[in-house]
């Protein structure tokens, strides 16, 4: 006998990096399986140095009954010119020392390093703007670096976790809704909206899926569903997102299956609960 627990991630933004540098952060059309066991641990309190024990062992699906909008979020970092502000207060006499030198030039003797110290800090490299004649801090006068940020907006999916050991499944659903750590849909900028946990159903994942009705908010009749396979399984491919560890000094991951299949919930299919 198996279960399968529901869970249900929506947000207005989602972001599931796969493959993600620091100037160019991707995202998954869906959830990835690392994302959420690791979400499920967070929620359960487990630290990132803690064995995924039993949570390695459990066969994941996503259902996108809301599959979303890639959009991108432009940065750039850097560039320009900032006024020295007086409440930058001297902590180097390096840079008081740079601030004092303009000013003398300017004004003479009298704002000299001692009185400097008392009223003016400034960051590094001071320099006089050409086009107002204001002093500037030219520290961060450097070519702008641009980064790239995807996220998902307006997305809902139905994540099911099947595992023989239903009092597991309980668990973490409890902790999906009274969660022990702050969760996220991928980055700490995207906090779920509305109930996470739905209820443990006995079934497989697509039996499960299969007689769980869309969610409200659906915009597919037939939703895509991806899901957890046997290694060579007909028509299957290989998703490299099977977490081993989380520990911040080994973390790793390995390759497991799925199949992607049109899922068309049956009329009678038990509306989205959730966990009392």
């Amino acid at each position: 006998m198996t279960f399968t627990l529901l869970a249900r991630l929506a947000a207005p933004l989602q972001s599931w990096g796969a493959v993600s540098r620091f100037s160019h952060r991707d995202t998954h059309t869906r959830p990835t399986k690392s994302a959420v066991i690791g979400m499920c641990a967070a929620a359960l309190g487990h630290d990132r140095t803690t064995s995924l024990g039993p949570l390695a062992d459990i066969r994941f699906a996503v259902r996108a009954d809301r599959p979303g909008t890639p959009v991108r979020d432009y940065h750039t970092v850097g560039a320009g010119t900032y006024p020295i502000r007086p409440r930058d207060l001297i902590t180097d006499h390096r840079r008081a020392a740079a601030l004092s030198a303009h000013l003398e030039a300017a004004t003479g003797p009298a704002f000299g390093h001692h009185q400097l110290t008392n009223w003016y800090g400034a960051p590094k490299k001071i320099s006089r703007d050409p086009a107002s004649g204001a002093l500037v801090s030219a520290e961060l006068s450097r070519t702008a670096l641009i980064t790239e940020r995807w996220y998902l907006a307006d997305a809902s999916f139905v994540v099911a976790l099947e595992h023989p050991d239903r009092s597991l499944l309980d668990s973490m659903a409890q902790a999906l809704e009274h969660p022990r750590r702050l969760l996220w849909l991928g980055r700490k900028s995207c906090p779920p909206s509305g109930t996470i946990a739905g209820s443990v159903r006995e079934g497989t994942l697509e039996q499960v899926l299969t007689a769980t009705a869309l969610l409200p908010d659906a915009s597919e009749s037939c939703p895509w569903a991806w899901i957890e396979t046997r290694e060579g399984t007909a028509g299957s491919t290989t998703a490299s997102d099977q977490p081993v560890s989380f520990h911040p000094d080994q973390r790793s991951h390995t390759t497991r299956w799925e199949s992607r299949i049109r899922i068309t919930p049956d009329p009678t299919a038990a509306e989205w609960d959730v966990i009392p």
